[in-house]
């Protein structure tokens, strides 16, 4: 049985990819700084690493065959983004997955290939809460300069909310999609159904892509 950490796993996607994962019949460990919390969201038989993930030891680690990291912040703390996933890097072994969600931010739209993350930038209020954004791009691009691990990162679609898994997802690279009414978003479901199938049927390999409700 394929052994997951999932790091982040009280928050909106984090639960999400946890009764997804755990009904595909995955052991899942769960990751938080609150066990009691944990045990609220999933039941007393939740398996719990209660522990800051910026301080996950090789040795804790290495019990695991994949690390999903759905790790969230504030503002204020958004280059831990990146930390984390340099301090994951650092610690994984080579036989191991590390399957990241990103953001929007990276993704390219437009004619003339822009960066999301400036749309983002242009949205009224957005200087409160931009290095959010910002800072999944960071990571991504760090992790593009990854090879000694085989990471993956995937990306939802401008807005990203809670809902259930689109019945017809949408798959891209790296441009930002939209569905047949032009709206780009993804739901939690639609995000923790594009992590399990890539867990049980790896199909990518050190490169981020997309998902989308349809």
């Amino acid at each position: 049985m394929t052994k997951v950490l999932l790091i982040g796993a009280t928050g909106m996607v984090g639960q999400e990819i946890y009764q997804a994962a755990t009904k595909a019949g995955l052991a899942v460990t769960a990751q938080v700084r609150h066990a009691d919390k944990a045990r609220e969201l999933f039941g007393t038989g939740v398996t719990v690493l209660e522990q800051d993930a910026l301080t996950l030891s090789k040795d804790e680690l290495a019990n695991f065959d994949v690390v999903v990291n759905a790790f969230s912040t504030s503002p204020a703390e958004a280059d831990n983004h990146q930390k984390l996933a340099e301090h994951l890097v650092h610690r994984l072994g080579g036989d191991q997955r590390l399957l990241v969600i990103l953001g929007a931010s990276s993704l390219l739209d437009g004619a003339d290939d822009h960066l999301v993350v400036d749309d983002i930038k242009k949205t009224p209020g957005a200087d409160a809460w931009i290095a959010i954004p910002e800072g999944q791009k960071k990571e991504l691009d760090y992790l593009r300069t990854v090879s000694g691990i085989d990471w993956v990162g995937i990306s939802p679609s401008y807005t990203f909310k809670p809902g259930p898994a689109s019945d017809q997802m949408l798959v891209g690279n790296d441009h930002l999609l939209r569905n047949d009414a032009g709206e780009s978003y993804t739901t939690a479901g639609t995000m923790a159904k594009a992590m399990v199938a890539e867990i049980l049927h790896p199909a990518h390999h050190r490169e981020c892509f997309t998902v989308a409700n349809s």
